[in-house]
């Protein structure tokens, strides 16, 4: 539902990687944005009138996305699609995020376009901090990229978990993502991703972007 950039961009992706995709937006005119290739059903309406779910062929779809520019639009269409149709794997784009803070508890899988831009905008301004590459459902439990301080280079995954307590779920070197073992040693470059509980993200971030104290060093 919502056919702005993210959706028209969502139904060409879909569409290229195999799958049949119905697109819903309100203003016809929308549809401009989809290419002229574009062999997807185009449906005028309302994306939490039964109707229009039923042009879109809501009784035989495996997901629903939610992505137009009103939040309260789309989290309805998200519920009916999963209320009322039973769609199992559903997502809406909101932009208030203590509003996706409450959703994400009712089960409904948010994305939170505000703070997702004011996260990226941040760390090209500030880049030391943390940028949320995952979170489970629950918001409870992050996959994020850590900046680090160089005091932290010829350190082992081992000594960056024991002084965190987080766990380092992989690093990026060279432009490719491998599987760090516990001896493995952090070089020049490395891209740290770490798995950690959300409320321990702020000790985890100054740990890291700090130089380890003595108790720290190999």
């Amino acid at each position: 539902m919502g056919c702005g950039r993210v959706g028209s961009t969502l139904a060409q992706r879909i569409e290229a990687n195999g799958h049949s995709v119905a697109v819903i937006d309100q203003n016809p005119d929308a549809f401009r944005r989809l290419p002229p290739d574009f062999s997807g059903h185009k449906v005028t309406g309302v994306g939490f009138d039964r109707e229009t779910l039923a042009q879109a062929g809501i009784d035989d779809t495996y997901g629903f996305a939610a992505v137009s520019d009103g939040d309260n639009s789309n989290v309805l269409a998200a519920r009916v699609a999963r209320e009322t149709y039973g769609v199992e794997h559903v997502v809406a784009r909101i932009y208030d995020p203590h509003r996706a803070e409450v959703y994400q508890r009712l089960g409904i899988p948010t994305v939170a376009t505000v703070r997702w831009t004011a996260d990226q905008v941040l760390r090209r301004m500030l880049p030391l901090g943390a940028t949320d590459e995952y979170r489970d459902p629950s918001g409870s439990v992050r996959l994020a990229e850590v900046d680090y301080h160089r005091g932290w280079l010829g350190l082992s995954v081992r000594r960056i978990e024991a002084t965190t307590g987080a766990r380092v779920a992989f690093l990026t070197r060279y432009a490719e993502g491998t599987i760090a073992g516990p001896d493995t040693l952090l070089q020049e470059n490395d891209v740290l991703h770490v798995l950690m509980h959300a409320d321990d993200a702020p000790r985890v971030e100054r740990l890291l972007t700090h130089a380890p104290g003595p108790e720290e060093e190999d």
